[in-house]
């Protein structure tokens, strides 16, 4: 199976996920408080290929890490994809909810090109 952003949904990767740890009994392992643990270990994996890059230089700092950051943001989702299957989250619908909610809390007119969070922004 072939997966591309443009036509690959959230449930297709999700069931595929789903599907390869049945395969390997690996269900066992994943309650809520371990995926969310794992996702922070994979985030932390990803995060640790740019540690030292400086703003203009390259990014990650070291060429051989180029082709680790795709394998890393994959564990990410994976991890994620697991948590949300575990928890019964609609991963596509809290999107759609937060987006909403981040509107509200950052108009444009206050927020575009500004860097301040929320309650520092003059509305």
């Amino acid at each position: 199976m072939s997966y591309a952003d443009a036509s690959t949904t959230l449930a297709t990767l999700r069931e595929a996920v789903r599907a390869f740890n049945e395969a390997r009994d690996w269900g066992q392992y994943h309650n809520p408080r371990n995926l969310a643990m794992a996702l922070s270990v994979e985030a932390n994996e990803l995060l640790a290929l740019y540690l030292w890059s400086s703003d203009s230089g390259p990014q990650p700092p070291v060429a051989s890490r180029v082709p680790m950051v795709g394998e890393e943001a994959a564990d990410v989702l994976i991890c994620l994809l697991n948590l949300c299957d575990k928890q019964g989250i609609d991963l596509a619908a809290a999107v759609e909810a937060k987006l909403a909610k981040n509107a509200l809390r950052y108009p444009v007119e206050a927020s575009r090109g500004r860097l301040e969070k929320s309650g520092e922004l003059v509305k």
